[in-house]
């Protein structure tokens, strides 16, 4: 078991520098000159004399592979530069806004499992009934409606006729109610569905008769024998969306006025800046690595057979 943590975590590195390496050369072929958008950012008119200064002083006469290997360098510093428009060290204006979004996707992943969960494994186990009704037309819902549209109903209904939630900002619980409710939907319709047909599927399985010809309790069966097993893609489910839900709250971040990092991408894309789409968009890539790893690393103490399966296919 230990051998397959290291083997999954010594994975991560290759997947990372990839990752690096995809957004560095993205950077350098798209149109903008980088030294263009800081001068355009810090409303300097641009000259040949300024901009070769200013490609110097960023490094962009160097060798690419020079600059790929500094960028990784600093990276690994945790140094991914200033910000074109503020002039501040971008890892600082991370720290400040990581908070807020984590806030806001933490909340939602909670909302969603206190709610699918039940709701996925009651209309399991009694099959077209009301419930199972009511849960599939939710999941329906909850699938096919727009985020954005959702956001600007709920801040309709609840803020502007009923006035019980305030319409943009953060603060107190209060501001958190309908972005987390706009983001967790969709995730409770995804998660109802798939408790759902797992418990279903599992409940065809041959140790499911073969517990009920022992004696045991239906109840029993289905708690402790059905629900650990069923509940496996969940989980996967919740590593995916985690990473998903912590750089994928840009429209919802934007529609209640968030201060997090999605809208503070939203921001260095209409300005231009380079250096935090790029630092944006590696810390995206290294989360979704790191999640995966830590759900690999859940299943791995739930299933102690995947290490076993691993150590056959290598």
């Amino acid at each position: 078991m230990i051998s397959y943590i290291g083997r999954r975590i010594l994975a991560v590195i290759p997947i990372v520098l990839f990752a690096i390496f995809i957004t560095f050369v993205l950077i350098r072929i798209s149109p903008v000159d980088p030294a263009e958008a800081y001068l355009t950012a810090a409303h300097i008119q641009p000259t040949e004399e300024i901009l070769a200064e200013k490609r110097k002083e960023f490094g962009l006469d160097q060798p690419l592979h020079i600059q790929y290997v500094q960028t990784v360098m600093k990276i690994c510093r945790l140094d991914f530069g200033k910000s074109y428009l503020t002039n501040e060290p971008i890892i600082e204006e991370m720290t400040e806004r990581i908070p807020a979004t984590m806030q806001l996707a933490v909340s939602s992943i909670v909302l969603a499992i206190v709610i699918s969960i039940p709701l996925g494994f009651l209309s399991a186990i009694y099959k077209n009934s009301l419930i199972d009704k009511c849960s599939r037309l939710l999941s329906f819902f909850g699938a096919s409606i727009p985020q954005f549209w959702l956001g600007y109903l709920l801040i309709f209904f609840f803020s502007v006729k009923l006035d019980l939630f305030p319409v943009e900002g953060r603060g107190s619980w209060q501001h958190l109610v309908l972005p987390a409710v706009t983001l967790s939907l969709a995730l409770i319709a995804i998660y109802t569905r798939l408790l759902r047909s797992s418990v279903l599927e599992q409940l065809q399985e041959s140790y499911v008769l073969y517990a009920r010809t022992r004696g045991l309790r239906e109840r029993t069966i289905v708690a402790k024998h059905v629900l650990k097993i069923a509940i496996t893609p969940v989980i996967t489910g919740l590593g995916m969306n985690m990473g998903k839900l912590m750089t994928g709250t840009i429209i919802v971040e934007q529609v209640f006025s968030w201060p997090g990092f999605g809208r503070y991408f939203v921001e260095a894309i209409f300005n231009r800046d380079l250096p935090v789409i790029q630092s944006y968009v590696i810390f995206a890539a290294c989360l979704f690595v790191v999640c995966n790893l830590i759900v690999d690393l859940v299943q791995l103490y739930m299933d102690p057979r995947i290490s076993l399966k691993g150590r056959k296919d290598s």
